[in-house]
């Protein structure tokens, strides 16, 4: 399932959404290169998170492959940087443009409802949140962790409390098969967090790599939770409000 769209208006220009996007993209380019080597390698060993180090739970000098015959080299000293520097590194195209969509299609209404302050605390909260859920759960990992989706869980988690009734465009991969369906958010990001529960609970107990479930699991949970303390009640009614005239006017339009 791949969401496209939404049936949310904005009220006002996401400015710190579109920031965020750009940061992203900019570190993407400058710090690792575009995904070349060695700057992809280098900048995963210096800036992603590895609990085995930033717990030290693993010995310094200890060697984790990351191909091509190169491997990072543990330090002796705990990385506490690396939970918020991970959060803004990729490990590949489609890594960096899947996450930077999902947070295209639901960071700017989130931002809409808190203001762009509070909402980019927000981001990174969730972001720490998810990152060290993963790490706690994992602390003797030598596997490297970086990407976005941690923090942009805690978008979607809270976007699911704001609009669960939003009704969200999909496409269906199925094979050789595409089509579009529209359902409601909370039925959508209900089925994404269910996905990461029951994968996380299959990845228990290993340290290899692959995808962080139970970063994303964190950080959803971190967004459902703390968007009642971030978002701003008065932009949430003017959205909302927004939203329903919005709704009326393309009703009347179809009919």
């Amino acid at each position: 399932m791949f969401p496209i769209s939404d049936d949310n208006p904005t009220l006002r220009t996401p400015v710190v959404t579109y920031g965020l996007i750009a940061l992203n993209v900019a570190i993407w380019v400058l710090v690792q290169g575009m995904g070349t080597e060695p700057r992809l390698i280098q900048s995963v060993c210096e800036l992603g998170m590895i609990p085995g180090e930033l717990f030290q739970t693993l010995p310094a000098g200890t060697e984790v492959p990351a191909g091509n015959g190169v491997a990072c080299i543990l330090g002796g000293t705990p990385t506490w940087w690396t939970p918020l520097t991970s959060m803004f590194l990729h490990g590949g195209w489609l890594h960096l443009i899947g996450n930077m969509w999902f947070l295209h299609i639901f960071g700017n209404n989130v931002e809409d409802s808190m203001g762009r302050m509070r909402y980019f605390v927000f981001y990174l909260v969730c972001g720490l949140v998810a990152a060290l859920t993963q790490a706690f759960l994992s602390p003797n990992s030598a596997v490297p962790m970086v990407g976005a989706s941690g923090a942009i869980g805690g978008i979607m988690g809270a976007y699911v409390v704001l609009y669960p009734r939003v009704q969200i465009h999909m496409l269906i991969f199925l094979f050789v098969f595409v089509t579009r369906i529209v359902v409601p958010a909370y039925w959508m990001l209900g089925y994404w967090f269910l996905m990461q529960v029951f994968s996380g609970y299959g990845s228990l107990g290993a340290d290899r790599g692959g995808v962080a479930f139970w970063a994303h699991t964190g950080g959803f949970l971190a967004g459902a939770l703390l968007v009642m303390l971030f978002r701003n009640p008065g932009l949430v009614a003017e959205h909302r409000a927004n939203l329903q005239n919005w709704t009326r006017g393309r009703f009347r339009e179809q009919s």
